[in-house]
């Protein structure tokens, strides 16, 4: 390993996140827009340094969503690295987890616009390159594949 692919996570051109692949009854998958921004992305936001992922994503699901979700229902997934959709030279590297909900969301904070999407598709959005390139293909072919 050379001394620049160590110590990759403290970059300062890292931005670690907690996001979700929120799941509703009918199948379909809810993506966000930040106000002032083109792409959509999954739901979640930054992870402070005094928290555990799944904590920032309760955190930023109610800060974002007005939606309250009990932990122990969320399934982690992975860790997901891609070029940052709204930072550039930044990468976002997500924690990412799975939830089923059946509650609604509102747009709140920096949330502008939400969609639900039928996740074999794009639903005709800007998607965030993390969302288009690995979440969306990772829902297709592993969730998709084993309902």
């Amino acid at each position: 390993m050379t001394s620049s692919e160590h110590c990759t996570d403290l970059s300062p051109k890292t931005i670690r996140i907690a996001a979700a692949v929120l799941i509703g009854p009918d199948g379909r998958t809810l993506l966000v827009r930040k106000r002032g921004t083109l792409a959509f992305m999954q739901p979640g936001g930054k992870i402070e340094a005094h928290e555990q992922p799944l904590e920032a994503l309760a955190r930023e699901l109610e800060e974002e969503l007005a939606l309250a979700i009990d932990p122990g229902t969320a399934t982690y997934v992975g860790l997901f690295s891609a070029p940052a959709a709204n930072e550039p030279g930044f990468e976002v590297h997500a924690e990412l987890f799975l939830l089923h909900i059946n509650q609604p969301v509102t747009p709140a904070a920096e949330i502008e616009e939400v969609q639900w999407i039928d996740p074999v598709g794009d639903g005709g959005l800007v998607l965030a390159p993390l969302t288009r390139d690995l979440i969306l293909p990772f829902y297709r072919t592993t969730l998709l594949t084993t309902a």
